[in-house]
């Protein structure tokens, strides 16, 4: 298969149809290999615009859905970035491909955590990653321009808001249940501004012990 020109025509597919608005955005999904992060045995499906299973009961998120958070997200190439929920790592890619500053990758399965990192190591990504609770957020490396989360809460945890600095953006699928994809601002008095931009299906997100 025609690892590259499935690519093109996955992303060639997504801004026809309108689901990819910022140009960092189109180049960073142009750039990362997809197929290196799902298993062999769905790499004909790479380049579908759907979500595929990675094991551990996760999954991969659709292209448009990657897309669709890192045109909300909006991150500059100087910020420092946490994510919660490496999975097999594609979205961190992608956001590394936005950043010049190393990501910052929680994972709650110590089995997608190395996998992740030895696709990183392999790829040239530079993304760190630490197994534990996101919950917990990586409060050693705080703080943070922005942070993301690729499984859904009951609602955005406590910590990873207060990790990010004042104007900083916090993307997640919060809900059980029915979810909803949300863009918090963090604002300078510690509260936070909200939008919301539609329903969504993600993993549940889920502590270490659960």
């Amino acid at each position: 298969m025609d690892f590259d020109s499935a690519c093109a025509d996955l992303v060639d597919g997504l801004v026809d149809a309108g689901r990819i608005d910022r140009p960092a955005t189109e180049r960073a999904l142009r750039a990362v290999p997809r197929h290196e992060f799902v298993p062999t045995s769905c790499r004909e499906a790479a380049y579908q615009d759907r979500p595929l299973p990675i094991g551990e009961g996760q999954t991969i998120s659709a292209p448009h859905m990657v897309a669709m958070m890192s045109d909300l997200f909006a991150p500059d190439p100087g910020d420092r970035i946490l994510e919660i929920g490496t999975g097999c790592g594609y979205h961190a890619a992608v956001t590394a491909e936005l950043v010049d500053d190393t990501v910052y990758s929680v994972e709650v399965e110590p089995a997608l955590a190395d996998r992740a990192r030895d696709r990183f190591d392999r790829l040239g990504y530079d993304v760190r990653v630490r197994v534990g609770d996101g919950f917990d957020g990586w409060p050693a490396e705080a703080p943070y321009d922005g942070a993301y989360l690729t499984c859904a809460p009951e609602s955005t945890p406590g910590p990873v808001v207060e990790q990010v600095r004042p104007g900083a953006r916090i993307i997640a699928p919060v809900g059980r249940g029915r979810q909803e994809l949300v863009r918090l601002t963090r604002r300078a008095d510690g509260g936070v501004d909200r939008s919301r931009h539609g329903g969504v299906r993600f993993v549940p997100m889920r502590s270490p012990d659960s």
